[in-house]
């Protein structure tokens, strides 16, 4: 089966979904981006052959045949057209789903059916209360059990949370049973798609590093941070062993050797009171040394305005008249 949308568009300017093209076959499966809240639903309604679009065309291996697409192609869980109603308990849900698929659909067939699944558990609990795993697994199943489907259009299952390669991967095992599957989502979603690779391999670190590191209780964290064991959680090494004892040395011919002298013991005395040490004798006081001799006291310098002196002029010679013991009355004669 082929089911193939070409430039389809729906509302007014194309509001309500703009030109879209894609294909989905079977045995594979194929991711469709919308979003805004209706979009998603518009698509979904177009792809199984419940709406007609304003232009463009929809086939079904080539032909436009509305009819075959609604008859072969389901539409799981689209919101306000085909999402089961929240309130519901899940055996509910299966023995109404039974009866579409024209099965037993009392609730001990219901609970037999969710028993063959794993889900038994599930069967009093609210839809809205159920993981989007087991809620996108339980609802692709009983579309299945339909006469004559073989094509799925499952529209924003990232809408009820859980990671994108989780509903991806399911999805390909219906497409690995022969379904055509068509799964429509938002950009978020593509975006973890196509990087699959990546994210697994970041998976995969995170779970040597675990493995590795082993898992550390808050108790252990905490002695830890106290300086106690290690965050490895590694228990504390055990004490050291006592060393085994000395082999006895092996007995002779000349007896048990004596046991060594002890010293005797002597109890401690008290210690006598130190007697008083003499008072020091004074020093005696060092003879003072001789007072060095005062130095010669300098001559004062001159008065600058002083005149300097003068040596009295040489005496005349004595003459015949100033000769001693003569007189002028001799110096006559």
């Amino acid at each position: 089966m082929r089911v193939s949308l070409d430039r389809v568009r729906k509302g007014r300017r194309g509001e309500a979904l703009p030109e879209t093209s894609l294909t989905f076959s079977s045995g594979t499966v194929t991711l469709a981006v919308a979003e805004t809240e209706q979009r998603p639903t518009v698509l979904g309604l177009l792809s199984s052959g419940r709406m007609r679009p304003d232009s463009g065309t929809v086939t079904l291996d080539g032909t436009a045949d509305s009819r075959g697409i609604r008859r072969r192609v389901a539409l799981v869980d689209a919101p306000a057209v085909s999402e089961p109603a929240p309130n519901v308990s899940v055996a509910g849900l299966v023995g109404e789903e039974l009866m579409f698929a024209g099965r037993r659909a009392d609730p001990f067939a219901a609970r037999a059916w969710l028993a063959d699944r794993g889900l038994r558990d599930l069967a009093s609990t609210p839809l809205a209360d159920v993981s989007p795993e087991d809620r996108l697994r339980m609802l692709c199943e009983l579309a299945l059990l339909r006469p004559g489907v073989d094509g799925l259009v499952v529209v924003a299952p990232d809408r009820h949370g859980g990671a994108p390669l989780m509903w991806w991967r399911l999805l390909h095992e219906y497409a690995d049973r022969g379904a055509a599957v068509l799964v429509i989502a938002g950009r978020a979603s593509e975006w973890a798609i196509d990087h699959q690779t990546a994210i697994d391999d970041i998976a995969a670190g995170e779970e040597f590093v675990t493995e590795a590191l082993g898992e550390v209780s808050e108790r252990q964290a905490a002695f830890a941070q106290s300086g106690g064991a290690s965050l490895m959680g590694a228990e504390p090494e055990p004490a050291p062993a006592p060393a085994p004892a000395p082999a006895p040395a092996p007995a002779d011919d000349r007896g048990p050797d004596p046991e060594p002298e002890q010293a005797p013991t002597v109890a401690p005395e008290d210690d006598p009171a130190p007697e008083p040490q003499p008072a020091p004798e004074p020093a005696l006081a060092p003879e003072p040394a001789p007072a060095p001799e005062p130095a010669p006291e300098p001559e004062p310098a001159p008065a600058p305005d002083a005149e300097p002196e003068r040596e009295p002029a040489p005496e005349p010679a004595p003459t015949a008249d100033d000769a001693p013991g003569t007189t002028e009355e001799e110096n006559r004669s």
